[in-house]
Order: C-alpha cells, then sequence, then structure tokens
C-alpha cells in the first residue's frame, strides 16, 4: 500500500479537495459525510469519530460514539467536478470499517458481517458475484410518471443516462458489461461484471449513487423501488454465483461439462433455507408486491435453466467458457442492503454444501398453472407473499441467527416490524378507491 503522503500528493495533483467516507445502515442506504483534504493524513493514521445513535440500526446514545477507520484499498475519485461559482473541485469517497469505543469491530456494521462471513467459508471457496440492477427512470422524485414507452431492448428513450454512468463507473474501476432497456416502461438495466463479494456489494452502492445522480443531472429520477407502480414489471436485482478456489471456478464440472456437485449442493442450500433468508433479499413491505405471478418475478422455490421465472435459473453451459458456469438467483431485489443479503446468501448456499443436499429436479415449464396437488408432488415451495410472513420465518431461524450477530439480528427483526405496524396503520388508495363511494 502507498504511504499516505503519496496518497494525498496524487489526490491533490487531481484537484481532490475533500474526501467521503460512505458506508450503510442496517437497511442498506448510503450515508456519508466529508473532510477537507487537509485532515487525510490524521483519517487515515486514526479514522474519524461520529455519532451512531441517529443511524438506522446503530448505536443506542448511550454507546453512540463509533470511529469510521477507512479502507484504503476501496478509496476512489468521483468521476465529476463540482464547481461554485469562484470554485472547483473534486471528491474521493472510500469504504471503511466502523469501530466502536472500545476499539472494537462494529457489531452493527453489516459490511464487516460479509467480511466475516466470507472469512468464515474460505476453505469452501472464494465467493464471486455479479450483479444485474434494474431501475426505473421517471420524470421526478414525488411519484411514478413514465418517460418512455418502451419495451424489452426496443424503443425506450434516455438509453444515455446508462451510458453516462457506465463511463462514470468505468472511470472509477467498476466494469459493467450489459446494458438496455427492461420490459416495462421506463425501466432499464445496467449488468456489473463479476467480481469478489465484498468488491461487489460495494460496487452495487456507489452504482445506484452514480445512476441516481447522473438521471438528476438529466432532470429525471432513477428508483430502484421494487414495485413502483402495480401491474407492471418491478425492479430486481439478479445475482450470479459462483464459488472459486485457486484460479478454478468450482462450479464448473470437467467431466461432465456442467454444474459440479458443489453447485447443485449449493443450489439445494438456497432453496431450503430461502424462505428463511427471504426477509434479508426482500426488505421492504413493496418487494412483496414484485413477487407475484405473471411478471418474470419468483414465487416458487425451484430451478432450472430456461425458466427465467424460477428463483434460481442456470445460464447453460458454452463450450469455451468454463469459467462464466454459474447460478442466477433471481429473486433479491435492488433496494436490500446488499451485504447482508449476500451474507444470507452465501452462508444458505454453503449450508447445503456441508450437509450434502441435493436439489430438486430443475423445473422447465410455467409452474403457475399447476394444481396445489401438482405442487406437492414436485415438492414446489412458494415464497413468503409478505414481509410480515418472511419476517416471522427469518426470525425463527437457527441458520439466520447464526449467520448475522445478535445486534443485526435484533435490530433488523425491530426495524422491519415497525414498518410493518405503520403500514398496518395507513389508508392506502386501494381502500379510498374501493371503499369510500359506497361504505
Amino acid at each position: 500500500m502507498k504511504n499516505s503522503k503519496k496518497i494525498i500528493k496524487e489526490l491533490e495533483n487531481k484537484n481532490v479537495k475533500f474526501i467521503r467516507p460512505i458506508f450503510v445502515d442496517i437497511l442498506g442506504r448510503m450515508l456519508d459525510f466529508t473532510m477537507p483534504i487537509n485532515e487525510m493524513e490524521d483519517f487515515i493514521k486514526e479514522g474519524k469519530g461520529f455519532d451512531g445513535s441517529s443511524v438506522e440500526g446503530f448505536a443506542r446514545i448511550e454507546e453512540s460514539d463509533l470511529r469510521f477507520i477507512p479502507d484504503i484499498e476501496s478509496l476512489k475519485i468521483l468521476p465529476w467536478e463540482y464547481k461554485s461559482l469562484d470554485n472547483s473541485w473534486r471528491e474521493a469517497i472510500v469504504f471503511g470499517n466502523i469501530y466502536d469505543s472500545g476499539k472494537k469491530i462494529y457489531e452493527g456494521d453489516t459490511r464487516n458481517l460479509l467480511k466475516r462471513t466470507i472469512e468464515k467459508y474460505k476453505d469452501f471457496g472464494t465467493l464471486k458475484c455479479g450483479a444485474e440492477l434494474e431501475f426505473f427512470i421517471f420524470e421526478n422524485d414525488k411519484e411514478p410518471i413514465h418517460t418512455d414507452k418502451g419495451g424489452y431492448f426496443f424503443s425506450g428513450k434516455f438509453g444515455e443516462i446508462r451510458k453516462e454512468a457506465q463511463l462514470a463507473l468505468k472511470e472509477i474501476g467498476i466494469k459493467t458489461e450489459f446494458d438496455h432497456h427492461e420490459v416495462a416502461y421506463s425501466q432499464h438495466e445496467i449488468d456489473l461484471t463479476y467480481d469478489d463479494a465484498l468488491k461487489m456489494a460495494d460496487a452495487i452502492i456507489l452504482t445506484k449513487y452514480i445512476i441516481k445522480k447522473i438521471a438528476k443531472n438529466f432532470g429525471k429520477h432513477a428508483s430502484f423501488m421494487p414495485k413502483p407502480i402495480a401491474e407492471i414489471n418491478g425492479n430486481g436485482m439478479h445475482l450470479h454465483l459462483s464459488l472459486w478456489k485457486s484460479g478454478k471456478n468450482l462450479f464448473f464440472d470437467e467431466k461432465n461439462k456442467g454444474l459440479s456437485d458443489i453447485a447443485k449442493s449449493y443450489i439445494a442450500g438456497l432453496i431450503k433455507y430461502g424462505k428463511e433468508i427471504q426477509a434479508g433479499l426482500n426488505q421492504w413491505i413493496n418487494s412483496y408486491k414484485r413477487l407475484v405471478p405473471g411478471y418474470e418475478a419468483p414465487t416458487y422455490l425451484c430451478w432450472g435453466t430456461k425458466n427465467r421465472s424460477a428463483y434460481i435459473r442456470v445460464p447453460e453451459y458454452v463450450k469455451g467458457k468454463e469459467n462464466a458456469t454459474r447460478i442466477e438467483i433471481r429473486s433479491p431485489d435492488p433496494a436490500c442492503n446488499p451485504y447482508l443479503a449476500l451474507s444470507l446468501i452465501h452462508s444458505a448456499g454453503i449450508q447445503g454444501i456441508k450437509e450434502g443436499l441435493k436439489p430438486p429436479k430443475p423445473i422447465e415449464f410455467d409452474i403457475f398453472h399447476l394444481s396445489d396437488s401438482e405442487k406437492r408432488r414436485l415438492n414446489i415451495e412458494e415464497l413468503s407473499p409478505s414481509l410480515e410472513k418472511a419476517l416471522e420465518i427469518f426470525k425463527n431461524s437457527k441458520l439466520v441467527k447464526e449467520t448475522l450477530n445478535d445486534h443485526i439480528y435484533q435490530k433488523f427483526i425491530e426495524n422491519k416490524k415497525i414498518e410493518c405496524e405503520k403500514f398496518r396503520m395507513v389508508v392506502t388508495d386501494y381502500e379510498i378507491k374501493n371503499y369510500f363511494s359506497f361504505l
């Protein structure tokens, strides 16, 4: 690693005048604060203290003193220049570790949770991950007004927002491999090239931030809300997963030219524990409006190669592309906390390997029209239909408790229970439309 003086000199040469430490709360929302570049040397050595009592899911008032220690390897210069009437400057951002007043890693830090989970299972291999981020571009941030009537791969507007976002991401070292208009009006997708899981979680946070900022520059609003409009497709965040060791993709079977037994057990773990981890992958009440039949979002815990409504899809093997062998979990949405979600996903998959599980037969047809008896015969289980039900299963899961520390476990459940209770007391537009005139 470069010494601090050299880092500071390089930043100053690029007109960087402010450092912005970034982290997420328990819900995955990006938080930041800013300091001038002249504080950088002390910041690298000692970090920066802040009050954690106002951060969702963080410390209580009596234990609010927290300290952010930068992970200098994650330092990136934002790909634009800020200007005022008399000044111009650039800013650098950095992820880091959060410590409590006793100089111990803070239990509420979900980024550290993912680091711990990866380290815990390193003997099984290194988790690599790619991500498909779907989002809408609306007219403003007050209501979901469409900006186009495009469809899958055609007739959309604001593709230049996708292009500018990718150029900005490239400038800060985040690789993309694909972009297109999605199925619904005003819906778009950008795919991030696979990387180590922690770097991918960081990249997801930054990608959402950059897309939102560029959309704002166009006078529009980018939304990663799972289901902002009823009766059209919602936003998913499909995650492509593989395990690696000594430069080898453990999900590829050389002999059978396809999925390895390790990959199949990982799939089986995700299916067996799918309902238990669901609240961490679909953490908002609105998430469950997306997980309904007919909109290419999974509702059943099954897998297949061609079935794009399945919980897990396995892309077809292509000769010469052995390293691309992977599984795609399709239930997460881009509004989740990626550190929390990937920790739960990896724990479930590894548990499948530890138990030597075998997945059920792949489903390659539309299962929505099957009778309940046929679903039982095929051993197909449904995902939970609401956050309230998913949270109850989450709360009682041994796997979840062993993955999360007690602080994150308790705070997440507490936060989601409050959300459910508040929603229960709200009078919705549906009720006004259907009941008000005649009751």
